[in-house]
């Protein structure tokens, strides 16, 4: 719908040119209001005041500006004086909106208990997806829980998640970014939020997507290139003639898995695909809103990126990833031989499919694709199969549509709409922990016992139409797009590329509505915590910062190697516990190696001198009065945004995690509960300590931005080394250090 003005302005035209001409009010030429979503009716999206702040950006910088800073600083709370430095200062935002899932959901709001409010200020959604079991089947397993999966993302959103994989929104030109739950509190509570000003990587994309290449090659090929902490600090943007080759839930899939290279989020730029997108899903009014301030929804022309990265897709190759990080790269041809020489198992176990990351109707469409041409050869899959779909939507209408029939007839097993195996919500039956295979998904990660706890899986991860061929193949050495298989009358063909619509002919089918508005009348609204409930516990403050240094400090692990937010708190069976802080924490960094044994889960006790469980030593030294500090290696705290990887150590009398270097999000959380995230200014001083020796942190009654402070190793034998310790805290984080937590200074601010 146009907006009143343009409708005043051409009537205006029509009656000049006639007899007699109409005075139009004023008022009238206002632009029309639209919703965010068609479930805050009264919740209007304000491009009006994205434009002002970009216009006073403009002015003040005097240069042309990427589509990220526009976003990003088009909702600053203070565009006219807010230092702005990309990689530098901090920024002070205004979010449109927060969305969480169920999963960090339950602490995101038993924190927001314990502020003491009322209720949000802005509008604020959860979604059921990471607590469904995925184990018989989509009837079944849906039997068991409810589903609120809903697309909030519009172009030029400012939306904060309480999950990493919030970015997908990027898909449609918004800046989404994955968070813990105490930022999400202070967005619900109307606190500014605090950014680092990321800086920009730009990722040009010219040529067109064609045959088995898929919108995941693109990220895999782009993770190969910047590995897992190549975006830290960064927002990716994708931009380039070859955009408009990438479907809308393409470029989702893209942003997506922009997580696992450490990008604080991904966008691409409003294009027509997200125009015939949001009409597809009932938001008309949003696309021609978007279509009005597209200017401020695109790059400027000549604008500057701190790093650039340009990809043909017409030579772009298929590629799968794995195993044991995201960012270990191989063009689908050459993976079979890698395999053979490193020693993975090349027969496929399992191929999965689905999940957030390639769970769209065109995903599903494409995969379908592939199990037809195996069924019409009389083929089915030689490898388990199972399909994830991403929403209830994508589910009730691949059923609709006869994909989900297609995928069933070729072997595979339709799962509810949730994240299930991708998680490690996965009763596994085919193989025992420890037995080492393979296994070949569409998801975003493949961390060492991230979808079956067993640390002996090698999983893969690649386009959900390259899956499905491998688990009709059975092997890694199958290249669908140069061999043949042998159908069932002996004769061989070869599968042909896929090809699948982009959205249904027909209006999605939205399925079940499991949508549940917040109570009309809130008065007497209470909640009520069990207390001897096994699942969910109210929060008690964490103890205020002494004034003291940090003195003698046991090291409760040195880990070595990778550690990521599912080494310190599983996920899986762990997830009933996510509303119970003592529950779940007894998965503290059960599955981090210990350096000194080369084990998980094993650490010396100093004070007894045994060996036990990571969790039940650090309650030991809790019990006793004892503060301790976990020592890291590089890109510490990878992966998930889960923040009960740092509300677990702070609980158990943990004070600081020393490493080479931190992932963003989980180095924010850590700030928020009070702990000391700090980096070796000399990452070779990581070898200088040993587990056994102590460590003290002084200087802190001098703890400034910018000022590093310094640590004293004391070894057994009396002998002492200092080395220096950087971090990145500012003036506000530094009070949540000394209050205790930021929730306990949000708590200090309103007695103010």
């Amino acid at each position: 719908m146009a907006p009143y003005c343009v409708l005043v302005a051409r009537l205006q035209q029509v009656l000049s040119k006639g007899v007699r001409r109409y005075h139009v009010a004023p008022v009238l030429c206002q632009r029309a209001k639209v919703a965010m979503s068609h479930f805050e009716p009264n919740e209007y999206i304000n491009y009006e005041m994205l434009e002002k702040n970009i216009n006073i950006i403009h002015k003040r910088l005097d240069r042309p500006l990427t589509l990220s800073e526009k976003i990003v600083y088009g909702h600053l709370d203070d565009p006219v004086k807010q230092d702005i430095e990309r990689g530098k200062t901090y920024l002070r935002l205004r979010p449109d909106r927060v969305a969480m899932q169920d999963a960090t959901a339950q602490m995101a709001m038993l924190q927001f208990i314990s502020s003491g409010l009322p209720r949000v200020a802005v509008p604020s959604t959860i979604h059921c997806d990471h607590l469904i079991e995925a184990q018989l089947g989509a009837e079944k397993d849906l039997r068991r829980a409810k589903i609120i999966l809903e697309n909030y993302a519009y172009p030029g959103v400012l939306l904060i998640g309480t999950d990493s994989h919030t970015p997908n929104g990027g898909g449609l030109g918004g800046i989404c970014i994955g968070v813990g739950g105490a930022d999400a509190v202070d967005v619900m509570a109307g606190i500014p939020w605090e950014l680092k000003c990321p800086k920009v990587i730009g990722i040009k994309l010219t040529g067109e997507l064609s045959g088995w290449s898929s919108p995941k090659d693109v990220i895999l090929k782009v993770a190969g290139i910047l590995t897992v902490k190549g975006g830290t600090g960064a927002i990716i943007e994708y931009h380039g003639p070859g955009v408009d080759s990438i479907s809308c839930t393409g470029m989702a899939t893209i942003c997506n898995m922009g997580a696992e290279i450490g990008a604080t989020t991904s966008l691409f730029p409003y294009n027509h695909r997200m125009k015939k997108y949001l009409s597809k899903t009932g938001r008309a009014e949003i696309a021609a809103l978007a279509d009005e301030f597209q200017a401020h929804l695109v790059p400027d022309a000549g604008c500057e990126y701190d790093q650039l990265v340009e990809i043909n897709l017409s030579e772009l190759k298929p590629h799968i990833n794995g195993p044991f990080t995201p960012d270990l790269a191989h063009p689908v041809a050459d993976v079979g031989a890698v395999a053979e020489k490193e020693g993975w198992p090349v027969d496929i176990r399992v191929g999965l499919i689905g999940s957030c990351t390639n769970s769209s109707y065109e995903d599903m469409g494409r995969a379908a694709a592939v199990a037809k041409q195996a069924l019409a050869h009389g083929l089915k899959c030689k490898s388990q199969f199972t399909v994830t779909p991403g929403s209830e939507q994508i589910r009730a209408t691949i059923e609709r549509d006869g994909y989900a029939g297609i995928l069933r007839d070729v072997g595979g097993v339709v799962l509810a709409n949730a994240c299930g195996p991708c998680i490690g919500q996965w009763d596994r039956k085919d193989t025992k922990k420890g037995e080492k295979n393979t296994i070949v998904t569409s998801y975003n990660r493949n961390f060492t016992g991230r979808n079956d706890a067993n640390p002996e899986t090698h999983a893969f991860v690649t386009s959900p139409e390259i899956v499905t061929a491998l688990a009709i193949a059975g092997t890694l050495k199958f290249n669908p797009e140069m061999d043949f298989l042998t159908g069932a009358d002996g004769k061989k063909f070869k599968l042909e590329a896929p090809d699948a619509d982009e959205l249904p002919t027909l209006e999605f089918d939205p399925g079940q509505d499991t949508y549940q508005h917040p109570p009309k009348d809130r008065s007497g609204q209470h909640v009520d915590v069990s207390p001897t409930s096994q699942r969910l516990q109210l929060l008690e403050p964490f103890d205020k910062w002494d004034g003291k240094d940090l003195e003698d400090m046991l090291i409760l692990i040195k880990v070595k190697g990778k550690c990521t937010t599912d080494h310190i708190s599983a996920a899986g069976p762990w997830l009933k516990f996510r509303g119970h802080l003592d529950n779940i924490s007894n998965n503290l960094l059960i599955g981090a190696i210990n350096i000194e044994t080369g084990k998980a889960n094993s650490v010396r006790n100093a004070l007894t001198q045994e060996f036990g469980p990571v969790p039940d030593t650090a309650r030991y030294y809790k019990k006793n009065g004892i503060k301790w500090v976990v020592v890291g290696d590089e890109n510490y705290g990878e992966g998930s945004s889960r923040e009960h990887a740092a509300l677990e150590p702070r609980h158990l009398g943990g004070r600081a995690i020393i490493t080479k270097s931190f992932a963003r999000i989980h180095e924010t959380n850590l700030k928020k509960q009070g702990l000391l995230p700090l980096t070796f200014a000399d990452p070779a001083d990581y070898n200088k300590i040993h587990p056994v020796d102590k460590l003290s942190i002084v200087g802190l009654a001098d703890f400034a931005p910018g000022k590093p402070l310094k640590c004293i190793i004391k070894h057994p034998n009396g002998s002492q080394e200092t080395i220096m310790l950087n971090h990145t805290f500012n003036e506000t984080q530094i009070e949540w250090f000394q209050a205790g937590s930021a929730l306990n200074r949000m708590k200090e601010m309103q007695q103010h």
